[in-house]
């Protein structure tokens, strides 16, 4: 009974062994293979099942044929009409196997009817349905503008998803002359562009610089992408202040008001930042003119902290200097002229009358020929000598008709000796600027006193020759 019972469980087991062989015969035997393009609409023809099968459609569907792909979704289905093998999905190729060479999907078709399995193989193959892009189509380089000539920057790489001749195949550049584009082949075969600078910077001349890189592909037609590569120049402090006059003059009134701006000096520096900020000095200064002029550091304009005086020096000369942020400099002269005004009022000294004081005979006033007048030194009791005389003292004191002006006589008057009678008041002011013709003198009597600014004795009087420059 046993034995029997053994026997009987040996050939279910070697039937059920043959019919996992046969069916993996089947499957092997009956393997289907097929090709097409990724992105086909859903329902989209892959294969005609039926036909390489040597089934009709009608009894595929009647022995419960089905198709099943691997994974949890279907991407393919069996037409039971037709028999045609059709995309369930839209099929993205990078996608499903991103940078894989081949890509290939799996199913199996299944006819329950006949116990029957067939393995069937897609492969979808690439379109150029992407373009090379960058990650930043925006992109800003800084170089110094004392860079070498043939210096080289890595540029953004593209990236282009397609295989083959539909994926990144070549760079561009374009815009200036300035830069040139190489592209070097990684190890990994990809390809790196590289910013080659082809002609020597100058920030002064162009601060930035625009390019556009373009990456493309070789489809048919071919797909191009492009990033914008603003390159900013750096600057060097390789240009030194420039003052626009090598000199400046000028010419001020002695009475110009303390604090007073008398000139300004002007230097230009095309660097940027600190290699452009300008500071003014003036290098060497003596004491003297450090006390009397000032000059902003910031502007360049040159004030007076103290009074000028011509009688003390006629003119100024000074050395400014302009210096950068990077110790580079200019420098220029400043020519400064002090013009006279009439601040000091004349004054007299031509001492006490001699009691003895009297004209003689050949010098005494009057008309030509005329003689009037005592010897003795009396005072003229004519009119027109008089006048002569007081024409002689008043030229001679030269504008001393100030009420607060006298000698030897009151407010307002002007005498001589007491033995020549009384004191006279002052009348017919001459124009201190004429002679006074002496009848019976071959001299004339000139402004004694000297010019209108002359200075009272003590130290104040001017000194004759040139001035010193200061």
């Amino acid at each position: 009974m046993c034995a029997a019972r053994e026997g009987r469980w040996c050939r279910r087991q070697q039937a059920l062994l043959w019919c996992v062989l046969l069916a993996a015969w089947e499957a092997a035997w009956g393997q289907l293979r097929y090709s097409v393009p990724e992105e086909l609409p859903k329902g989209s023809f892959v294969g005609d099942v039926a036909e390489e099968l040597a089934l009709e459609p009608a009894a595929l569907g009647g022995r419960g044929a089905r198709v099943v792909s691997q994974g949890r979704t279907q991407y393919f289905a069996l037409h039971a009409s037709s028999g045609h093998l059709v995309t369930a999905e839209r099929i993205d190729r990078e996608q499903l196997c991103e940078s894989e060479p081949q890509c290939v999907l799996r199913c199996e078709l299944i006819v329950e009817g006949e116990m029957k399995v067939y393995a069937i193989e897609v492969e979808i193959t690439d379109i150029n349905d992407n373009t090379p892009s960058f990650e930043e189509v925006q992109v800003q380089q800084e170089i110094s503008e004392t860079t070498a000539v043939g210096s080289r920057f890595p540029l953004p790489d593209a990236n282009d998803a397609d295989l083959g001749v539909n994926s990144l195949q070549s760079y561009a550049l374009s815009g200036d002359e300035h830069f040139s584009l190489s592209v070097q082949a990684g190890g990994d075969g990809e390809k790196r562009p590289e910013l080659v600078l082809a002609k020597a910077l100058d920030r002064e001349e162009a601060a930035f610089h625009e390019l556009l890189l373009r990456a493309s592909d070789g489809g048919d037609p071919s797909r191009t992408g492009t990033a914008r590569i603003r390159v900013a120049v750096l600057d060097a402090n390789d240009n030194a202040p420039a003052f626009s006059q090598a000199v400046y003059t000028v010419r001020v009134a002695e009475d110009v008001p303390v604090g007073s701006t008398l000139l300004s000096v002007t230097a230009t520096d095309p660097d940027d930042g600190t290699n452009g900020d300008i500071q003014y000095s003036f290098p060497e200064i003596s004491d003297k003119a450090s006390n009397i002029f000032h000059l902003e550091p910031k502007s360049g304009a040159i004030k007076l902290v103290r009074n000028l005086d011509f009688e003390e020096a006629e003119s100024y000369e000074l050395e400014v200097q302009a210096r950068d942020g990077g110790e580079l400099f200019d420098t220029a002269k400043v020519s400064i002229s002090v013009t006279d005004v009439n601040d000091n009022a004349p004054e007299i000294w031509q001492a006490q009358p001699n009691p003895d004081w009297r004209f003689s005979q050949t010098q005494r006033p009057g008309t030509s020929g005329s003689q009037n007048g005592e010897e003795g030194g009396a005072w003229p009791n004519n009119q027109f000598d008089t006048e002569m005389l007081q024409a002689m003292i008043l030229a001679s004191a030269n504008e001393a008709a100030d009420v607060n002006a006298t000698l030897g006589g009151g407010t307002g008057t002007m005498g001589l000796s007491a033995r020549y009678g009384p004191q006279f008041t002052l009348q017919h002011v001459p124009d201190y600027r004429q002679n006074v013709y002496i009848p019976g003198s071959t001299a004339t009597l000139s402004n004694a006193a000297g010019k209108r600014d002359a200075k009272p004795s003590g130290g104040n009087k001017k000194k004759s020759g040139k001035k010193e420059k200061k």
